[in-house]
C-alpha cells in the first residue's frame, strides 16, 4: 500500500469515528475540514515563524549541505502554488520575475519580499482549499512534475501539500532552536482567565 494512502486512512479513520458517535450530526466534508484545519495551522505557524527570525539570519544553514532559511522561504512559495494550483479550477497567478528568476537567486532577496510572496501563497492556498469537498478529494487529475505528466488522485496533492508544509515546518523549527529561538509551537500557550 502506498504510504500517502495509508496516511489517507490513518487520518480519515479517527474523523470517521467521530463521526459515527451519536451525540450530534457529523460535520459536513469531515476529511476534508481536518485536511483544511491542519493545511491552516502550518501555515499560520510557518508565517508567524519567518516573521519572527531576524533579517540577518535567512542566510544561515546549519551546514554547507543543508538550504537557507531564505531558500526554504521561497521553495515553500513555489510548493504551495504547485500543489495548491491542482486543488480545483482556481489557478494562482505570479509575475514571471517570480517564475523565470533561479531559486538559488530568490533565496537573496529581502527577508519583506520573501514573507509577503509566502503570505501571498499561504491565501492562495486557503482560497483554493475552499473549492474542496470530501467527493473532490477522490477526483483524477493530471499531475505535471519536471516534464513529467500522470493522473493521481486529487488527494494525493492535498496530502502532499500537508506533508511538506509540515516537513519545512520542523525544518524551520530545528534551525530556529540552533539559533536560541524558540518556534511557535513551543511558545508558552496563554492560560485561560480565572486559572
Amino acid at each position: 500500500m502506498k504510504p500517502s494512502y495509508v496516511l489517507l486512512l490513518a487520518l480519515a479513520l479517527p474523523v470517521s469515528l467521530v463521526a459515527q458517535q451519536p451525540s450530534g450530526a457529523a460535520p459536513a466534508n469531515p476529511i476534508t475540514t481536518a485536511f483544511r484545519g491542519r493545511i491552516l495551522g502550518f501555515h499560520r505557524n510557518l508565517a508567524q515563524a519567518f516573521d519572527s527570525i531576524p533579517a540577518a539570519k535567512f542566510t544561515y544553514k546549519p551546514t554547507p549541505a543543508q538550504q537557507t532559511i531564505g531558500f526554504v522561504a521561497q521553495h515553500l512559495v513555489n510548493d504551495n502554488y504547485f500543489f495548491c494550483n491542482n486543488f480545483g479550477a482556481m489557478k494562482g497567478t505570479r509575475a514571471v520575475r517570480d517564475t523565470a528568476t533561479a531559486d538559488s537567486v530568490k533565496a537573496t532577496w529581502p527577508k519583506e519580499e520573501l514573507v509577503a510572496q509566502l503570505k501571498t501563497s499561504f491565501k492562495f492556498c486557503e482560497d483554493a482549499l475552499a473549492q474542496l469537498d470530501d467527493a473532490k478529494l477522490a477526483e483524477q487529475i493530471t499531475m505535471t512534475f519536471g516534464g513529467q505528466s500522470r493522473q493521481t488522485a486529487r488527494a494525493n496533492m492535498v496530502l502532499g501539500h500537508a506533508l511538506d508544509l509540515g516537513d519545512h515546518y520542523s525544518q524551520i523549527a530545528n534551525y530556529m532552536r540552533l539559533n536560541n529561538m524558540l518556534p511557535p509551537t513551543a511558545l508558552p500557550r496563554p492560560r485561560p482567565a480565572g486559572n
